[in-house]
């Protein structure tokens, strides 16, 4: 299998490269991707990454002064005292288990508000609060939004009172991952505005994963996998290419890697070195010479948790024809296997 990395408009084939943060022996640990920064006050940043397989821990950096270690088994930290109106960037690093320490990651880059002066008025309760199972490692919750007289800057989620999350003032769903199959949850949001105040905690969702079934303990079941899978082939370079094109899974942090099946095998690995595509993704990739040759094509994204997740629809294409099959092939995702 290859892998094709795209950073900043470069592309790179790797033939036979291991995927990031594999922890080969003998290799230090790949850089943390999908590293995010949201304004939690004026006063705090909420720093969140992508796991890593096999590794210790973590370490999180202001510029170039180190500001925290994390265990391995978490991927966000709340950077506090800090200064209103001001920007600030952060990086992660991974360490393994016998303390060598990786590249550092991507920047990420987030402005604290203005402080509040004297401001002791919490925001409101977050209204109608809902979720449902995503599979057997994620939920989705939703809420209304909350009010404050100066503004909400972020929403906490709290996993059981233990906070696990933090989005932006202006959001009011988010899709938590990296939970166990067949585990009953409790959740509550919180607002909180720039001055740090925040609101009562709004109706506890309980819900309950799927069981984790044969293939299905890896990752989040169907609601993890790209939707709206499109395949085209086209003549290129004396041979064939085929074209892709997808919605990204909408999953709680970011999706930088997806595998890419060709005709039930591992064919291409997608990385994105960059920033991601917030819409429709997509990706081309050569075939071959032959005319009138069939293939079977679908992929997969890497989960924020670091798991894979389902198989989009599988389209059928034949190299030489111009019809798409954006609506033909299976009907539905399928489990990773």
């Amino acid at each position: 299998m290859r892998r094709v990395v795209l950073c900043g408009g470069i592309l790179a084939l790797c033939c036979g490269c291991a995927a990031p943060g594999g922890g080969d022996e003998g290799r230090v640990p790949g850089a943390p991707t999908g590293v995010t920064a949201e304004a939690g006050s004026a006063t705090s940043v909420h720093v969140m990454w992508n796991a890593l397989p096999a590794v210790s821990g973590y370490e999180v950096y202001r510029g170039t002064s180190k500001v925290a270690d994390v265990p391995g088994s978490r991927r966000m930290l709340d950077v506090t005292r800090l200064t209103p109106s001001t920007a600030y960037v952060f990086t992660v690093r991974a360490r393994d288990a016998g303390g060598r320490l990786g590249p550092h990651s991507r920047e990420a880059r987030a402005t604290t508000p203005a402080a509040a002066a004297a401001d002791r008025s919490a925001p409101t309760r977050p209204g109608s609060a809902t979720g449902r199972a995503a599979g057997s490692r994620a939920v989705r919750l939703s809420w209304t939004a909350a009010t404050d007289d100066r503004g909400v800057v972020s929403y906490d989620v709290l996993q059981g009172g233990t906070k696990i999350h933090s989005v932006g003032g202006n959001q009011t769903a988010t899709v938590v991952t990296g939970l166990r199959p067949g585990t009953r949850y409790s959740f509550t949001v919180r607002a909180r505005d720039a001055a740090g105040n925040l609101s009562p905690a709004g109706a506890t969702v309980r819900l309950s994963t799927a069981p984790g079934g044969e293939g299905d303990e890896r990752h989040g079941g169907e609601d993890t996998a790209p939707t709206d899978f499109r395949a085209t082939t086209r003549r290129a370079g004396g041979g064939y290419s085929i074209d892709l094109s997808w919605v990204p899974p909408r999953v709680d942090g970011t999706v930088t890697e997806y595998q890419i099946q060709l005709d039930g095998q591992p064919a291409t690995s997608l990385v994105w070195g960059g920033t991601p595509p917030r819409g429709r993704a997509s990706h081309s990739f050569y075939v071959g010479r032959e005319a009138g040759a069939g293939h079977r094509v679908r992929l997969r994204a890497r989960l924020p948790d670091g798991t894979w997740g389902a198989f989009s629809a599988e389209r059928t294409v034949t190299s030489g024809s111009s019809g798409s099959s954006g609506s033909s092939g299976s009907s539905g995702s399928s489990v990773a296997r």
